[in-house]
């Protein structure tokens, strides 16, 4: 499967296709901004390229990544550069941000998370994506999440060890404890937001939680009441909270029941509110 890159149309729209500059354990990323002038999906007629994408092992495909680099002398016609031979990563095959369209118009797009193949790629400077020269916080809607998206079903019936997971329990039952909590919050007169977050002198973007910004209080919600997810909760929170504006918002974990009493003395000593699902309503939620 050819997948095209042109970083002028990229630059225009305030986005750029290429290689983070920070290596993970799992080694280099590739990053691909899917297809679609409006909210970018993987459903219907505007989401099948990038269905195809998402899908690409499953198919029998690998993804050949080629970057415009200028014109044919006397034409219109664009030159590629050949990148390499690329599979999605398959922990974390994309993710959701926010960007302008070719009318300046902000939308949800779809950013691939590409691996090499081995070991015959190009990795050069030019094609690494140029680092955040200030850190911001931007609030974008709440459906600017991997959570907020429907994947396809693939039509295999077994899948490659090499295919993108598709979303877990946990994700799932986070996702539907955020869609709970935005109908009880809206019940209350409140519309939730998220933080896209750029580092200085990083080249990802971090993607908060759910945000009110009329209580000014930032959630991390989690699927699951374990010490493990509580406890990335914090970490998280603490992170994200450094970089938002207006500075130190309350923070609150979000989980889809009550956790452990030695969870919610841990929360307490944070000063780190806890909100929860009874099974009826949300119980403890700072408003």
């Amino acid at each position: 499967m050819l997948l095209y890159s042109d970083p002028k149309v990229g630059e225009l729209r305030g986005y750029y296709d290429g290689w983070l500059a920070e290596v993970d354990e799992h080694g280099r990323v590739f990053e691909y901004t899917g297809h679609g002038e409006g909210d970018q999906t993987f459903e219907g007629r505007h989401g099948t390229g990038n269905r195809a994408t998402l899908h690409h092992v499953d198919d029998g495909r690998d993804l050949q990544v080629f970057k415009a680099v200028g014109v044919v002398p006397g034409t219109g016609t664009k030159r590629h550069r050949y990148v390499g031979r690329f599979a999605l990563d398959q922990i974390q095959p994309y993710v959701m941000r926010q960007a302008p369209n070719s009318n300046h118009v902000m939308r949800r797009v779809i950013v691939f998370r590409l691996r090499p193949l081995g070991s015959e790629y190009q990795h050069v400077e030019d094609d690494v994506i140029p680092p955040a020269t200030s850190t911001s916080a931007i609030v974008v809607p709440s459906s600017v999440t991997t959570s907020a998206i429907v994947e396809p079903e693939t039509n295999k019936k077994t899948k490659s060890l090499r295919s993108a997971a598709p979303k877990t329990t946990a994700e799932r039952r986070e996702a539907k404890l955020a869609d709970q909590f935005q109908s009880f919050m809206k019940a209350q007169g409140r519309d939730l937001k998220r933080f896209q977050i750029t580092v200085k002198g990083l080249t990802g973007t971090l993607l908060t939680d759910l945000y009110d910004a009329q209580g000014h209080v930032l959630y991390e919600l989690k699927g699951t009441c374990t010490r493990e997810a509580v406890r990335m909760a914090i970490g998280q929170l603490l992170d994200y909270r450094r970089h938002v504006e207006p500075r130190y918002p309350g923070l609150a974990v979000l989980l889809p029941g009550e956790p452990h009493e030695d969870l919610r003395a841990l929360l307490a000593e944070l000063q780190i509110s806890l909100a929860y699902w009874d099974g009826a309503t949300f119980i403890d939620v700072p408003l």
